[in-house]
């Protein structure tokens, strides 16, 4: 029993250092795409331009690696995962130009500190979030439209709700997607399976921080136009 136990421990370790590494790189290549794209003006240009083709092309690749990943092959899901993080760092350089550096890394750090927290509550947590999974789902599609109707109404108390709304939420996702995740290991993945699955955990948890980071620099920004 004690070797079972040892060995699934392992492989969870294994599994969600393997998960983490593949959301970190991308984490890193997305930030780095978007600081050597705001240094060039002009390429900055172009990319503000390319803007709806890039977050097409994000989202086909998001539903791509989402509804398909139990049939790629692990190397085409990594290689469309890294595509992705390329991609989201261009749209990303916009941030650069439109916000100012200490608010994007001030929010990059909260960010940071609040996933890491999150992330940890879901992995030792003993309830299961299972049954949160379809609140989730709603409140992200109630987020949205929220958003597409302030773009209509312009709102700035409308725009302070669902930032605060939509950091909550994404901080709860991130707690959730770790605990499915670490169910997911506890199942005794492994081999071609198991790499599949850390690239679209991922993707998931790459997803919780880039749209926690987007709410918090709102967060930091509408701060920063109150003060002045």
């Amino acid at each position: 029993m004690q070797l079972t136990a040892t060995r699934t421990e392992n492989l969870v370790r294994t599994f969600m250092a393997r998960t983490y590494s593949w959301m970190a790189a991308g984490l890193a290549l997305t930030a780095g795409v978007a600081y050597l794209t705001a240094q060039n003006e002009v390429l900055a240009a172009q990319v503000f331009g390319w803007r709806w083709g890039l977050i097409i092309a994000q989202l086909v690749i998001v539903f791509a690696l989402s509804g398909l990943a139990h049939r790629m092959n692990s190397a085409v899901a990594g290689m469309l995962f890294i595509a992705y993080a390329a991609l989201t760092g261009l749209t990303f350089s916009s941030l650069l130009v439109a916000y100012d550096p200490s608010a994007v890394t001030a929010a990059f750090l909260t960010t940071a500190g609040t996933f890491g927290a999150m992330s940890v509550a879901g992995f030792v947590i003993k309830k299961d979030l299972s049954a949160m999974g379809r609140f989730f789902l709603f409140a992200v599609l109630g987020l949205f439209i929220a958003m597409i109707v302030n773009l209509f109404v312009a709102s700035s108390a409308l725009t302070l709700g669902i930032s605060i709304v939509g950091v909550l939420l994404f901080a709860g996702l991130t707690a959730y997607d770790t605990q499915m995740l670490r169910n997911l290991a506890l199942s005794g993945i492994q081999g071609e399976m198991a790499e599949r699955a850390a690239i679209n955990g991922a993707l998931a948890l790459y997803l919780d921080f880039v749209n926690m980071f987007l709410f918090i620099l709102r967060l930091f920004g509408f701060a920063g136009s109150s003060n002045d």
